[in-house]
């Protein structure tokens, strides 16, 4: 069992948490069983039915993307929150199946695309941190490159049920790949970089001063995750940008590896981690213009406001 997928043999588990854990553990099971097509479809429909039921959340993304596209018609805003229900349904279906991925039948339907970057960027022996986000097939990117003799480290938070955190932790280090609880971030993540590892960071996440930082993204100040910035400037670790994008046109998944990205170093730590979370942020940012049906727009990403200013949600 991997380091991510135990649990204290002290921890109080409740019924209720095992009630949760059983119905998960049915669920994955009974649609991981089903043919990916069949399982693609069921979960395009869970989607749908999440966009009509969960009228909280269906607001916040619409508030989104108000705000990142204020120009943008109101039919448009809805086609995209609806697309971004239906892709986040086939991201569950895939996490159900992928279990039973091999690196062949993976191969049928994702392919690689700039994985000479990340190649290049792993060359230098002091570590890749890959920047990636809620955008596209995030769960099954990491399994995939694992799958592909790849293995790497992920920061998660802990799901607050530990022994669905350990099922799906099960899942998601099948092939070698290892959890990095938030918890531990900054001790973590130096180690690996140290062990010339390779680390992915979801960067796209409301944060809460002073972790966070203030940068703009689509135009308005978010609260963002300074972490990434500031251990690329500790370690000398590479930074590359990483998502897992579905193509339309191809009806594959891309794992996409961008260009190594620059890391700003004037000798004021503290600005250049502004400096370089900003510029991150904004690489994030064309992917996810690029993808708008694939991000989640549901989430309160600009719920941390600079100080004085009025709440948005």
């Amino acid at each position: 069992m991997s380091k991510g997928s135990q649990i204290d043999s002290g921890l109080k588990v409740s019924l209720r948490e095992r009630m949760e854990y059983a119905l998960v553990w049915v669920f994955v099971h009974l649609v991981g069983a089903m043919p990916r097509r069949v399982a693609r479809w069921v979960g395009a429909g869970i989607g749908a039915l999440a966009y009509r039921g969960l009228g909280r959340l269906r607001g916040v993304g619409v508030r989104n993307l108000a705000l990142a596209y204020p120009e943008m018609p109101e039919a448009e805003r809805e086609r995209i929150l609806r697309a971004e229900y239906r892709n986040l349904g086939f991201l569950l279906a895939e996490f159900c199946l992928m279990s039973a991925y091999t690196p062949e039948g993976a191969s049928e339907f994702i392919r690689y695309e700039g994985l000479e970057n990340y190649l290049g960027a792993r060359e230098r022996g002091k570590g890749v941190l890959v920047l990636t986000g809620h955008l596209g097939a995030w769960e099954l990117s990491s399994f995939y490159h694992s799958l592909m003799g790849m293995p790497m480290g992920m920061v998660i938070r802990r799901l607050d049920n530990p022994l669905v955190d350990a099922f799906v932790n099960r899942i998601r280090c099948q092939h070698g790949n290892r959890v990095i609880h938030k918890d531990d971030f900054a001790r973590g993540l130096i180690a690996s970089m140290r062990g010339g590892e390779t680390v992915g960071i979801l960067m796209d996440t409301n944060m809460t001063p002073p972790q966070g930082v203030f940068v703009p993204f689509f135009g308005v100040q978010a609260c963002t995750a300074s972490g990434l910035a500031r251990i690329a400037l500790k370690t000398g670790a590479a930074v590359v940008p990483g998502f897992l994008l579905w193509e339309e046109s191809e009806q594959k998944y891309v794992l996409r590896f961008g260009e190594e990205l620059d890391v700003l170093h004037t000798g004021d730590s503290e600005a250049d981690a502004i400096a370089n979370t900003a510029a991150f942020t904004a690489a994030m940012e064309g992917y996810i213009r690029r993808y708008p049906e694939q991000w989640l727009w549901m989430h309160r990403r600009w719920k941390t406001r600079p100080p004085g200013e009025m709440g948005i949600y």
